[in-house]
């Protein structure tokens, strides 16, 4: 399968290619297709002629999206509605990435397919935007959700709190709960998913819940690095971007396909250095 992924050199582009080795994939960056202009992303399926396009792209700055909603939206909103009317007219088959944070946190349990979204910042209504765009305009569309991206490489919380490991004291969020997930396992389950011809939307994330500071302690304890980490609220760090207490995400649709539980989730970012 001919495949094109937009957004490779983020944290699932670049796990999508090492997942996707078996396809003849086409990888590019902002910098050779510019998902806002819709004349740029029809250039590129009339020169490439793929099966299947993946969108990887995303303006993922939560609090900067407050002050910046133009360029969310544009990014996030605006560049699937164009990757989706273009891919309708050609025929081809879309998969739409989306977030954990179009839910609102108020929820008891983890969040499935068929809840109802209720977004409490700029991005994530940005996000939601990008779906319902997605959902309208394309019906061959797999739409992804997930949740709390971890690599080894790029900007996530665990890097960011590898780099600090040489401080006496470090302090994480215990009072917000998401899933947090692999992005190599992530594309893992994106290549079987795109096997299935079942479209729709589909949860994709680490099972299980953890907090911040509870992705911290797990990491640091598997390296063996022993640094005093505090469980704080996240009144602590003041952000411009609400964010959902809970959001926790599960899937319920079928085909069932599940990654691991988060704590292999960090596991296997672990043994990725060695």
């Amino acid at each position: 399968m001919k495949i094109l992924i937009c957004g490779a050199r983020g944290q699932l582009g670049r796990s999508l290619v090492e997942a996707l080795r078996a396809h003849e994939v086409q990888p590019l960056a902002r910098e050779r297709l510019d998902i806002t202009r819709l004349d740029h992303v029809t250039e590129a399926l009339e020169a490439l002629a793929p099966h299947l396009v993946i969108n990887a792209a995303a303006y993922n700055d939560v609090d900067a999206a407050e002050s910046a909603t133009v360029d969310a939206y544009r990014v996030n909103a605006v560049g699937p509605r164009n990757l989706a009317l273009a891919t309708a007219r050609a025929g081809i088959a879309l998969v739409h990435v989306s977030t954990d944070y179009v839910f609102d946190g108020s929820s008891a349990r983890p969040y499935h397919e068929y809840d109802v979204p209720g977004p409490q910042s700029v991005y994530g209504h940005s996000k939601l935007a990008g779906e319902k765009a997605v959902r309208e305009l394309n019906p061959r569309h797999y739409l992804v959700r997930t949740a709390w991206l971890f690599h080894p490489l790029g900007r996530n919380f665990l890097n960011l709190m590898r780099s600090l490991a040489d401080r006496p004291e470090l302090r994480a969020v215990n009072d917000q709960t998401g899933s947090p997930t692999y992005a190599p396992h992530l594309a893992e389950a994106i290549a079987r998913l795109i096997q299935t011809d079942a479209y729709g939307t589909y949860h994709l994330a680490g099972q299980g819940g953890a907090t911040r500071y509870e992705m911290a302690r797990l990491m640091f304890s598997l390296l063996g690095i022993n640094v005093r980490l505090l469980p704080v609220s996240q009144a602590e760090f003041p952000a411009a971007a609400v964010r959902p207490r809970y959001s926790v995400i599960v899937s319920i649709q079928e085909p069932r396909i599940e990654l691991p539980s988060w704590q292999e989730e960090i596991g296997s970012f672990v043994r990725a250095f060695g």
